[in-house]
């Protein structure tokens, strides 16, 4: 098992061996199959297909097919009629016999699911352009929408960042309607024969916003029949030069996939030809997020230089590493060379305040997020660089513009100011994309880490809210919730960390509730886990196979909170025992969350850095 200095150092060789010669880290952010399947269709719709890497998603999908013939969200979930659907698309895209045996137990677990007819609104989104899926039948998504100004009650900025760009790209594709023609082997018109009965119609209440939205659907598609719509032209108009302006120059929209793929394919149906130059840099910048080998081919839903890079940067600090290493000041330098100094979405709402965030990707300057934000000008604190004048400008210009984000409970949401209509998780297309960027705990608490590092207390106005917000989301049980990590073990960590930074009591309450939540929680065999179905069921809170990632979060928080007991012990002998002799983690499960409920993530390097923290923090302890 060897000492705690050994397991430290093997984890620093693992990760110095991996930073690229520009100064980044950056790991693998996988996702469920569906991804990587729509690398297909949206090939295909683009007029751009690749037998060859089309095979290595075929492969890729057969290897990570289930028993019972489905896919699933995430490693160890129950099979997902959404994912299955599309990787069973992709493969009758790509040429695979539909009387194949492992196509024939995909197709009897989708039909005993209700069909391709059962699935989410963004599914079947996605089958339309081929024809597989009546445009007619999804929500109506008018480009009117567009026309409204921002003092309206509600515009396309109400919506969180992630759905704007999409659903932007969706009110062009909804009027065009294009279609894609398939021959019949391509076509799936077999995940609608023999489908298992629908089931029954969720009965809204008369008043709820629910009918109110399917009423409001009504209304728009009969103004969809009518032969002339006052203002459409000018709404598609403006719509495309929405889109247009908004790519960024790796060629993406918003650094993610989902608004990705569809701003292309309503560029294409508005006739823009693959050599016109925004379809030129959008199909190109997908090369960034392929993961290929000799087998098999992934599609990444985003990638995230800038996260991986803060945090390994402050884990090596952590682990002993000295402030003027060469590794962190090429890391630093870099970090800040990404700083968004221009403007973006977030100006809409708050037009005054002078930017200075980080975004997660390498490109995404129309969204820089709160919480790359924080972590960025952490990790910029614990390493000595050159350019000290230059660093600690670029951390005041981040402080100055993360607390001008602060939303009215005290909290942070990831993108935006007060982006909490509750009205809009009640449209169509909320059921599977949340439309909303609601305050979280773990977001809200690495600022009030920050803080904490930048010497602000109880008496700094902005903080005093914060800690209100924190502790008043704390729950019955001592936990707190995780939104962007697996789930009650991430929320709860980064809320004792921020409470100790901030100065606060580890006497508390609060924090003893918290420990004690932790040690609970506790497995046998020394770790910590949490499975992603604990998002649908709260009875899972906490539970699950230990992973080396959950297991250090949950080192953090006790190690924050002054914990002294044998879970603190437990926890360093379970992260030496399964260290690998290289200095890595061997981890699949999915421990990053994209939307709860519905789209989780791994990142590759969360098993590598995040021990490394707790076990530099742990020893760092040991000898104070």
């Amino acid at each position: 098992m060897g000492t705690i200095r050994q397991a430290i150092q093997r984890t620093q060789g693992f990760l110095l061996a991996r930073q690229h010669p520009a100064g980044y880290w950056l790991g693998e952010l996988e996702s469920d199959v569906s991804v990587s399947a729509g690398y297909i269709p949206l090939t295909r719709f683009m007029g751009v297909p690749d037998p060859r890497r089309e095979g290595k998603v075929v492969q890729f999908l057969r290897q990570t097919q289930r028993a019972d013939g489905s896919w699933s969200a995430y490693p160890g979930g129950e099979g997902s009629l959404d994912v299955s659907v599309q990787a069973y698309f992709a493969l009758k895209l790509a040429g695979v016999p539909a009387g194949e045996p492992f196509m024939q137990r995909a197709r009897e677990f989708i039909l005993a699911q209700g069909g391709a007819a059962a699935t989410h609104t963004f599914t079947q989104t996605m089958l339309a352009p081929f024809g597989q899926f009546d445009w007619g039948r999804l929500p109506t998504l008018p480009p009117e929408i567009m026309l409204l100004p921002h003092t309206f009650p509600l515009t396309i900025y109400d919506f969180a960042s992630w759905a704007r760009a999409t659903i932007v790209a969706l009110s062009i594709l909804m009027v065009r309607q294009p279609i894609h023609p398939l021959s019949e082997q391509e076509g799936i018109g077999e995940l609608y024969e023999g489908a298992a009965p629908p089931s029954p119609r969720r009965a809204y209440d008369l008043l709820s916003w629910e009918r109110f939205f399917l009423g409001l659907d009504r209304l728009l598609k009969g103004w969809e029949r009518l032969p002339w719509k006052p203002g459409r032209e000018r709404a598609l108009r403006k719509a495309e030069r929405w889109v247009v302006a908004h790519q960024e120059a790796d060629g993406s929209w918003g650094g993610i996939m989902l608004p990705w793929v569809y701003s292309l394919f309503a560029l294409k149906s508005l006739g823009y030809a693959n050599d016109h130059p925004v379809i030129a840099r959008g199909l190109a910048g997908l090369e960034d997020f392929i993961v290929e080998d000799e087998e098999t081919l992934r599609l990444q839903p985003a990638v995230s230089p800038v996260w991986d890079t803060a945090l390994t940067l402050l884990a090596l600090r952590d682990s002993g590493l000295a402030p003027d290493h060469p590794a962190l000041r090429r890391a630093g330098r870099w970090l800040l060379s990404k700083q968004v100094l221009t403007g973006g979405d977030w100006q809409v709402k708050n037009p005054h305040l002078a930017p200075g965030g980080w975004a997660f990707e390498f490109e995404n300057n129309f969204y820089p997020d709160i919480d790359d934000s924080v972590v960025v000008p952490m990790a910029l604190q614990a390493v000595e660089l050159p350019e000290e004048r230059a660093k600690a400008q670029a951390i005041e210009r981040a402080a100055r513009w993360v607390q001008g984000m602060q939303c009215r409970d005290g909290g942070w949401a990831a993108f935006d100011v007060d982006n909490d209509k509750e009205i809009l998780a009640h449209i169509p297309f909320a059921d599977f994309m949340t439309p909303l960027d609601p305050t979280s705990v773990d977001v809200t608490a690495h600022v009030v880490e920050l803080w904490g590092r930048l010497g602000r207390r109880r008496d700094d106005p902005t903080m005093r809210r914060a800690l209100r917000y924190l502790y008043g989301q704390q729950e019955e049980d001592g936990a707190w919730f995780g939104r962007w990590g697996v789930n009650y073990l991430y929320g709860t960590a980064a809320a004792l960390t921020a409470l100790q930074q901030a100065g606060e009591g580890m006497d508390r309450e609060p924090v003893r509730k918290a420990v004690r939540w932790l040690e609970k929680h506790q497995n046998p065999d020394g770790g910590w886990g949490e499975t992603c179905r604990s998002y649908e069921d709260p009875g899972l809170r906490g539970s699950g196979p230990s992973t080396a990632s959950q297991t250090a979060w949950a080192l953090l928080g006790l190690l924050a909170a002054g914990a002294q007991g044998p879970a603190v012990s437990r926890g360093i002998e379970y992260l030496l025992r399964t260290q690998r002799s290289d200095g890595g983690w061997d981890e699949e499960a999915f421990t990053g969350t994209g939307f709860p409920r519905a789209f989780y993530l791994r990142y590759h390097l969360y098993p590598i850095y995040f021990p490394l923290m707790a076990l530099g923090r742990f020893e760092r302890r040991r000898t104070v």
